[in-house]
């Protein structure tokens, strides 16, 4: 198949290879952007963690408190001018203080609503038209602490990218500390028990067919392999990555217990995040259906 400029450009993006490895890649997995990452990854060309779903919205996203619970939301629109004027402002904030406030169930429930007698989506829309863009409410999720715990939100990026960060113990000022960890670095998981058996596996398999291991006796292969697995899991499990704010050697749950404390769950937002890849499954699946 044809390989396009625009998916050599997204693959250089995502693992930062030369053109013409982007292209070798593309070719040899006829387009497939996975597991063109793979192939790079195998020749040690590329690393796991720039394989990332591409942002392909704007909107912002904002954090609610209210009493013992928090609510972070996404609100996208078609362009960042748009999503910086006070139109959008007003809106993120009048829709993340009624969704903690109401706690609905889902989207389809928190556009129902009722906003000074008119529900949510009918705000929505008008402001749509005041600003000249479409504006949605693509998701939220509130979180609750018990008695004992400790709630706390960051946003970074002018609102970019939020997050809320729930512990057992601790203090404000910890988890302030751990949501700006959680905004900044990205983790995909609380712990390395959290990930995924197949998600493991995969990368197992990856690891294990890298150019820097062929010809080498299997039981050296297999402790590189797993060496290689435990520095993978360090990189994408909070509990486990350096603290931010440390001096490189503290891990997140380390610095965590020193105040008392444990990481029970976290929330990271980013706008526009797994947008792309949701569209195209859902193209796919469409594909499908019509045979």
């Amino acid at each position: 198949m044809a390989i396009k400029a625009a998916q050599v450009k997204e693959l250089r993006e995502m693992t930062g290879v030369g053109m013409m490895d982007a292209k070798k890649a593309l070719v040899e997995t006829d387009g497939d952007m996975d597991k063109a990452v793979d192939v790079l990854r195998e020749k040690g060309m590329a690393k796991a963690a720039k394989k990332a779903d591409a942002v392909a919205a704007e909107g912002m996203t904002y954090v609610a408190e209210a009493g013992n619970k928090a609510a972070i939301i996404e609100l996208n629109s078609q362009t960042d001018f748009v999503a910086g004027n006070k139109e959008f402002n007003d809106l993120l904030h009048t829709v993340a203080q009624l969704i903690v406030d109401n706690e609905p169930a889902d989207v389809e429930a928190a556009l129902a609503l009722d906003v000074e007698g008119q529900s949510l989506n009918e705000l929505i829309i008008h402001t749509t038209q005041v600003t000249g863009e479409k504006i949605t409410l693509r998701r939220f999720q509130i979180v609750e602490k018990q008695d004992g715990q400790t709630l706390a939100a960051y946003s970074h990026m002018g609102g970019r990218i939020s997050s809320i960060v729930l512990l057992d113990g601790a203090d404000e000022a910890t988890a302030k500390d751990i949501a700006m960890h959680v905004a900044a670095i990205n983790p995909k998981y609380l712990s390395s028990q959290n990930v995924p058996a197949d998600e493991l596996a995969h990368e197992k398999d990856v690891l294990m067919h890298a150019e820097d291991l062929e010809g080498k006796p299997e039981n050296i292969k297999e402790k590189m392999v797993e060496g290689r697995l435990h520095k993978y899991l360090a990189e994408i499990s909070l509990n486990d990555q350096p603290f931010v704010k440390g001096d490189g050697k503290e891990t997140v749950s380390a610095f965590v217990e020193s105040k008392g404390g444990k990481v029970v769950d976290f929330v990271r937002y980013e706008v526009g995040e797994g947008m792309e890849k949701a569209e195209n499954d859902f193209a796919a699946e469409v594909a499908a259906q019509m045979g």
